[in-house]
């Protein structure tokens, strides 16, 4: 197997890659590098220190969408996650953006971050930024993603692309921190996250992400019990 992702498994461009290459039908190792204090082999892959990096024989990259381009282009006898024609392109790349950009601070760097990761590690969550992000911040990007949704299954109709991979990865997160989007406020969003949860892609590690979040929630309680 020459395909080798670094990455923890939690991080939700670690599980973009892994979405990609899954339903790419394409074999890879995760081999499990934690964020803020990679080894020091792991700067050689990628000098920042972030996740995801990725190594395709002699070939290693760094960056999640980077690394999606690459697959993208190639492996083209693979499912195709980049749509048909330019424009096409051009939105999954821009949702992909969007995804990274502006849901990341907030449901994973914010409400996953202080509900889950801040407890484990033995520092108090800050839920005033996360009812912020909840109330305030978040609700105008799901309006946009359901106005781009419309009332197609996916963002460019019924084709699944990377568009959907990546903006499921930072719900699911968000998910993760005990938050679930208002199917009442937002239909189409909300039933295009079950949709996508619901892929065998996204189906092969989800209970193990949900075993590894319960693990971190009881370590946040045992810390918190322990003071």
């Amino acid at each position: 197997m020459s395909m080798i992702l670094y990455g923890a498994p939690l991080s939700p461009f670690v599980r973009k890659v892994r979405l990609c290459l899954q339903e790419k039908g394409l074999d890879y190792q995760l081999e499990v590098v934690m964020p803020f204090t990679p080894p020091e082999w792991y700067l050689q892959l990628n000098p920042l220190g972030r996740i995801p990096a990725f190594k395709d024989g002699d070939l290693t990259l760094a960056d999640s969408s980077v690394i999606c381009q690459y697959l993208e282009e190639a492996y083209p006898d693979t499912a195709h996650l980049y749509g048909s024609d330019p424009a096409q392109r051009a939105k999954v790349r821009w949702l992909e953006k969007y995804a990274d950009y502006e849901l990341a601070p907030l449901t994973t760097f914010t409400v996953f971050r202080n509900r889950i990761l801040k407890p484990s590690s033995g520092h108090p969550c800050n839920e005033d930024a996360v009812q912020a992000a909840l109330t305030e911040k978040l609700p105008p990007h799901f309006d946009y993603l359901e106005a781009q949704l419309g009332d197609r299954p996916y963002f460019l109709g019924d084709q699944l692309s990377l568009a959907d991979l990546a903006v499921a990865s930072q719900l699911l997160n968000m998910e993760h921190g005990g938050e679930h989007l208002d199917a009442t406020r937002w239909p189409s969003l909300a039933a295009h996250h079950d949709r996508v949860r619901s892929l065998a892609s996204t189906q092969s590690f989800w209970s193990s992400e949900q075993r590894t979040t319960a693990k971190l929630v009881e370590m946040g309680k045992a810390r918190q019990d322990a003071n």
